[in-house]
């Protein structure tokens, strides 16, 4: 064990014990899942993040690869009330700080009356308060990481064969079971980089064009907004999008984003399905969210906020949700919508072969 520091923006540094060596600055972000630290922590979202979890005892049934929803660990550290010897020799062996033995439910308060915040984490055998100071120093706001998406996206396209409808996924920083959830269905998946050419998406010639989820502010990733701005108004192109997927949408229809004050993490969050009136519990991880949904119909709003979880255009032949309907980790709840966005590519495709 080793000396830990985590550096707020509020002034106050925190002192923990160290379980994984290294510095680290981020976003102070919490999460109140209780179980799936294993597909959190490998989360393309929570890039450039520093993750707390709100349940005190992380790694209570060890660390399995095949739960991983990516390559890699993404938050720049993370915090426990306690983690496992298991889950603090994956996280140093990934070259991750993690600290616990800290009173979590102070930092969960601390975000949620003063929202997400800078900090500064410094972890090691000779490690001061001023190291975390410093680190805090050099950290920038979510907003301001302008290329997040390079960080997070595939180095080249993949091509996963099926005999359903053809998706050109815009990888944002997908999770995995989104392309599994996909898979699954039969669905003929291309997984493009997040700067993917309309060229390259055109010599698919998709049925749906599937925005991801990822990290950061959506208004950074004008290149997959441009690609909806580009197939929205082809009657032979369905669009799609999850989390960050759903803000990038609306904001290539006239709609607009906004930052939340600690945005929603967690595997409890109700969401009303406004035609219905059913609610399901869902999964979710995102900071930002819809302010306006432009030319789309909200669908289906959070219970607690009120902010947009579900937006759709018949017209348009638009689909998205806020939260994660691959539900990794989560209820399954909402699994349906891939069938849904699979038909809606179905339909597509049979006014494809109309035309031709």
């Amino acid at each position: 064990m080793s000396d830990a520091y985590i550096a707020l923006a509020d002034g106050r540094v925190v002192k923990g014990r160290g379980r994984a060596p290294g510095r680290a600055r981020g976003e102070l972000v919490f999460t109140t899942a209780y179980t799936g630290y294993e597909e959190s922590l490998t989360d393309p979202s929570y890039e450039e993040q520093v993750l707390t979890f709100s349940y005190p005892l992380i790694g209570n049934y060890g660390v399995r690869r095949e739960r991983f929803e990516s390559s890699r660990v993404h938050p720049r550290a993370a915090l426990a009330r306690e983690f496992t010897d298991d889950v603090a020799k994956w996280l140093s062996a990934e070259g991750v700080p993690a600290i616990d033995h800290l009173d979590t439910r102070d930092l969960v308060t601390t975000v949620r009356e003063e929202g997400a915040m800078k900090c500064g984490i410094a972890v090691g055998d000779d490690v001061t308060p001023e190291d975390a100071r410093e680190e805090l120093e050099k950290c920038e706001g979510m907003s301001d990481h302008t290329d997040i998406g390079s960080q997070v996206t595939v180095p080249e396209a993949r091509h996963y064969e099926g005999d359903g409808p053809t998706v050109a996924l815009i990888d944002c920083g997908a999770k995995g079971s989104i392309v599994s959830s996909l898979r699954e269905r039969g669905a003929d998946v291309h997984v493009l980089p997040y700067d993917a050419s309309e060229e390259t998406v055109a010599d698919i010639d998709p049925d749906v064009l599937f925005i991801s989820n990822g990290p950061g502010d959506p208004a950074n990733f004008g290149n997959a907004q441009s690609l909806v701005e580009a197939f929205v108004e082809d009657d032979n192109v369905a669009v799609a999008g999850i989390c960050l997927g759903q803000q990038i949408v609306a904001r290539a229809v006239g709609g607009d984003t906004e930052k939340m004050a600690f945005g929603h993490r967690g595997v409890n969050q109700p969401v009303r399905d406004l035609e219905s009136g059913q609610v399901v519990m869902t999964t979710q991880n995102h900071g930002y969210t819809v302010a306006d949904p432009g030319n789309l119909d909200v669908t289906q709003v959070n219970v607690n906020d009120d902010t947009a979880e579900g937006l759709a255009s018949e017209e348009l032949n638009v689909i998205t949700r806020q939260y994660h309907p691959e539900a990794n980790p989560g209820p399954n709840d909402s699994l349906g919508f891939f069938d849904d966005v699979l038909e809606l590519g179905e339909t597509a495709g049979k006014r494809r072969i109309i035309a031709d």
